[in-house]
Order: C-alpha cells, then sequence, then structure tokens
C-alpha cells in the first residue's frame, strides 16, 4: 500500500514525503531527549545525595551516635565541613520530631532549634517510581503541598521505604531536591535522614538545552525544506534527459541528446549517464560481435561446403572404389565439422546468455578437476586408450573467486582438444598447484602433435586455421572459449609446445583468494 502510493509520486514529491518522514522522525527523538533532559540532571545530583546520606548513616551507626538532639548536635557540630556543599541537612527521630538542622549550625549550640519547619515539596511522577538507579527513586507528581511530616509518613508507607527517595520542590523562582531515608539500627529504625539542595542550575541546564534543540529543529527543519526543492530541481531535467536517451537507444535513432553534457557532471548522475553510455557502447560491441561472429561462421562453413560440394559430384563420376572411400571419408569430416561449427556456435550463444546471468563465489577448483578428469578417464581408457594422469602439490586449497561449471568447461575444453590430438595409448597430465605469487597454476600437457604456430597466441582466436593435419572434431571455437572463459575469471592463460618430445603445454593461472 504504502510503496504503491509512493510509486506515483513524482520526484518532488517523493523527496518532499522522505524528508516529511525524516523530519518526524528526529521531532520524535528530540521529544524523547527533552522529556529525558531533566530526569538525567537530577539522578546526577541525586546519587550525590545517596552517598552522603550513605556515608553520613555508616558514621553515625559506627560512632554510635544515639538520635536525641544532644548526640546530633554535637555531631553536626564535629562534620557540618562534610555538608557545606548541600543547602540542609536535616535529622528526624522515629516519632518524626526535628532534632538537627544544619540551618542552625551558625547560632549558639544552647539555643538549638527544635521547631519544624514546612516546606513545599512536589512529588515524582508516578510513572518514574520504579526507576531506580543506586537505591533512588525520583517522584514529580505537581502541586501537592506537603510538610516534612507528610513526607515521611509517605516515604515510611510507601514500596521505596529502606531505600533512599528524592522529591523536588519547584516554583517560579526555586528549584530544590530534597532525599530522604530511614536510618536503620539492629533492624530497627531509629530516625530519619533528609538532604535539601537547590538546583536551580538543572532548570536553568533543562531551559538551555531546550531552546537550542527547538532553534536547531527549526533551523534543519528548514534547510532540509530549502535542500529538497533545490535537489529535486536540480535532478528532474537531468532524469528527463536519461529517459529520452533510452528512447533514442530503442529507437536505434542517431540523434544526440543532452546526456553528453551529463556525462561531464561529477556526481551521481554523471556516473549513472556514463554507465549507461558504456553500457549502450557495450552492447552496440556485441550486436556488432555477433554479425561479424556470423559472418566469420559463414566463411568456415563455405569451404568445407564447397569440399563437399566437390567431393559430391566426383563422386558421382567415378567408379573407383578405392576413390569414392576417400571421398566418402571427406564428405563425413566435412560433415562432422559443419555440424561441429553450428554446435559449438550455438553453444557460444547459449554461454554468453548464461554468463551474464551466473555470479561469481569463493570456490575450491581442485575437487571440480579432478571431477572431470576421473569422467574423462571412465571414457578414454575404454574408447582410445588413453590414460589422463592427475596430480596436486599438496595444497590443501585452491580457493579461487569463480563459477564452478564454467571451470568445469574449461578443463573439459582443454582435455577433448589433448585427445583429439593425441594417438590411441598417449597419455596426458594435468597438474593443479600453488604459485609463489598467490596464483592457482592449472597445468594441461599432452604427447600430441604440438602447435604448428611459433607464437601460439594465435590458437586463442576465433576459428584459428593454421591447425595439425590431424584436425579431429575441433570447430576451432574450443580454445577462444577456454580463453573467454579465463579472462572472464581474471586469469591468464599460455599455450606451448614441449622442448623433451612431440606434445603440447597450456598453462592458466587464476588469481587466488
Amino acid at each position: 500500500m504504502f510503496s504503491k502510493y509512493l510509486k506515483n509520486l513524482s520526484i518532488l514529491k517523493k523527496f518532499l514525503f522522505i524528508n516529511f518522514i525524516i523530519f518526524t522522525i528526529i521531532g520524535l527523538f528530540t521529544f524523547v531527549y527533552l522529556s529525558n533532559v531533566q530526569p538525567n540532571l537530577i539522578k546526577k545530583k541525586s546519587v550525590n545525595h545517596i552517598k552522603v546520606i550513605d556515608n553520613t548513616i555508616d558514621t553515625l551507626l559506627r560512632l554510635d551516635v544515639k538520635f536525641i538532639v544532644n548526640d546530633i548536635r554535637k555531631f553536626l557540630f564535629s562534620t557540618r565541613f562534610i555538608f557545606q556543599n548541600l543547602d540542609r541537612v536535616i535529622f528526624f527521630d522515629n516519632d518524626l520530631n526535628l532534632i538537627g538542622d544544619t540551618d542552625t549550625l551558625d547560632l549558639d549550640p544552647r539555643s538549638f532549634s527544635t521547631r519544624l519547619d514546612e516546606i513545599e515539596f512536589e512529588s515524582l511522577n508516578e510513572s518514574e517510581k520504579n526507576q531506580e538507579d543506586e537505591n533512588q527513586n525520583i517522584d514529580v507528581t505537581e502541586n501537592i503541598t506537603l510538610s516534612f511530616k507528610d513526607i515521611l509518613k509517605k516515604y515510611s508507607n510507601s514500596d521505596t521505604y529502606g531505600n533512599s527517595y528524592t522529591f523536588i520542590q519547584e516554583d517560579l523562582n526555586q528549584f530544590k531536591l530534597i532525599t530522604v531515608k530511614n536510618v536503620i539500627k539492629n533492624n530497627l529504625n531509629i530516625g530519619y535522614l533528609a538532604i535539601t539542595e537547590n538546583a536551580n542550575d538543572i532548570k536553568t541546564a533543562t531551559d538551555e538545552r531546550k531552546a537550542f534543540v527547538i532553534r536547531t529543529a527549526i533551523a534543519v527543519g528548514f534547510v532540509i525544506l530549502i535542500f529538497s526543492f533545490v535537489l529535486s530541481r536540480y535532478f528532474i531535467k537531468p532524469i528527463q534527459n536519461l529517459v529520452s536517451y533510452t528512447k533514442v537507444i530503442k529507437e536505434k535513432s542517431q540523434v544526440k541528446t543532452n546526456i553528453e553534457n551529463l556525462k561531464s557532471r561529477n556526481d551521481e548522475l554523471g556516473l549513472l549517464s556514463n554507465s549507461l553510455d558504456d553500457m549502450t557502447t557495450e552492447l552496440q560491441k556485441r550486436v556488432a560481435h555477433a554479425e561479424n561472429f556470423s559472418t566469420d561462421l559463414v566463411h568456415e562453413i563455405r569451404n568445407p561446403l564447397a569440399s563437399l560440394k566437390s567431393a559430391s559430384e566426383i563422386l558421382q563420376d567415378t567408379d573407383n572404389s578405392e576413390q569414392r572411400l576417400k571421398l566418402l571419408n571427406i564428405l563425413s569430416h566435412d560433415v562432422l565439422r559443419i555440424e561441429r561449427l553450428i554446435t559449438d556456435y550455438s553453444q557460444m550463444l547459449k554461454d554468453e546468455v548464461a554468463l551474464s546471468k551466473e555470479k561469481m563465489k569463493k570456490i575450491n577448483i581442485e575437487p571440480i578437476i579432478q571431477s572431470v578428469v576421473d569422467d574423462y578417464n571412465n571414457i578414454h581408457k575404454v574408447k582410445k586408450n588413453i590414460k589422463i594422469n592427475y596430480e596436486n602439490d599438496g595444497n590443501e586449497k585452491y580457493t579461487i573467486k569463480g563459477i564452478e561449471n564454467r571451470i568445469e568447461q574449461i578443463i573439459a575444453n582443454l582435455l577433448d582438444n589433448s585427445i583429439s590430438f593425441c594417438k590411441e595409448g598417449e597419455n596426458i597430465f594435468v597438474n593443479v598447484s600453488s604459485t609463489l605469487d598467490k596464483k592457482i597454476e592449472v597445468k594441461v600437457t599432452d604427447e600430441g602433435q604440438g602447435f604448428k604456430e611459433i607464437d601460439t597466441t594465435r590458437i586463442f582466436k576465433r576459428f584459428y586455421s593454421n591447425r595439425p593435419d590431424k584436425f579431429g572434431e575441433h570447430s576451432g571455437l574450443g580454445l577462444n572459449i577456454v580463453k573467454n572463459l579465463v579472462d572472464l575469471h581474471d586469469g591468464k592463460i599460455l599455450a606451448s609446445n614441449r622442448l623433451d618430445k612431440d606434445g603440447a603445454i597450456v598453462e592458466i593461472k587464476f588469481p587466488r583468494v
């Protein structure tokens, strides 16, 4: 549904729609961020409160300070420097009576106040109640005025009793944090400890961040909107030119479009234009290649056809049995040659189509080659008593990036070629090895007639004609196919004659991965 809707939109509308989605997502993340700024800052301060409270309680218990006015008063005077960064530290006994207050430390000890000051608090949001960080809970419920007694009563009846609990007090001019915790001695509650701190910096930081994020979001949204319009306008016309170019190609017109201007661009459209032009050029080359190939094929077929015609005419006029047998062999040879030409030509066309669909992958070619050799041994040991010997250098991996059935095709074509020129009882040797230059080398050596050409690179050309006298069943396309498949695998192929005796050597090197 969504994709169908998006598909029907113009490029400009697609840009605007996508940017709207992006901006909406950014807005949601911004909202979540702003919603968590203040709680996160409160948590940081609360952690400090908790540390002070825990250390104070440990000290009280360690010194065995009783929760009475005189003992707490002495404790405050002796440890007041600990609380100098806090606004107020207040002690209550188990009956919620005020027994100590750092606000009175600057007074005469004898006038230590026992009053219970009333202060206003906003409890923390119930949805934040279950978030605990180092025994901390934060309550942000609004507009509830409570006394310290009410706060302590609520704390005593809450699920967080026994852990530190943080409240906030917020009005127009002041933002305070109040953290409370009960004091337990010998499994009995003996009193309460509360810490208050002026936290106006939290409000200031929150307001500043909100203002910054909002300003940034507005600016980014405005820039994205303008950029979308400019970018869409910049791309619409070039894309239309590309569409026109494809129509010209389809109609086989020689009319030039503005794609030449697009090719000079250094952006993605320039790359696309160059790729499209390169693809068109490649397709035209393939068409020309097919036309030239067809011409070559016709030429190659013409010779055996002429031979067939001549032989058949002579055959009709001669009664000599020996000559007739010779002519029949010529006819048979030429028919096989024509058949092989047509078969190989058809196979090449199929291969070109198949290759465009096949994908390369990491393969070990050793078992592939051994499998082809085994298959050919089973056939030709019986057929021509030709033995194909296989060996490798003992390396465990002969890994290349390639296509498995194409490797099979390469080896099969090479073996076919060698078998055609081998006599009965001769040998063919296939060797696979790893080289020091990170290559995989495949070598096929036979005991045949070898190559007539001094320049053996010519044997890989299509319809190579200067073959040994014993042509066999080859069309002249087999080694050309091998060369093309090796090139496809980024490999190199070389051919040479043996130096020790008659025979040919074909070496292939594939990049190892």
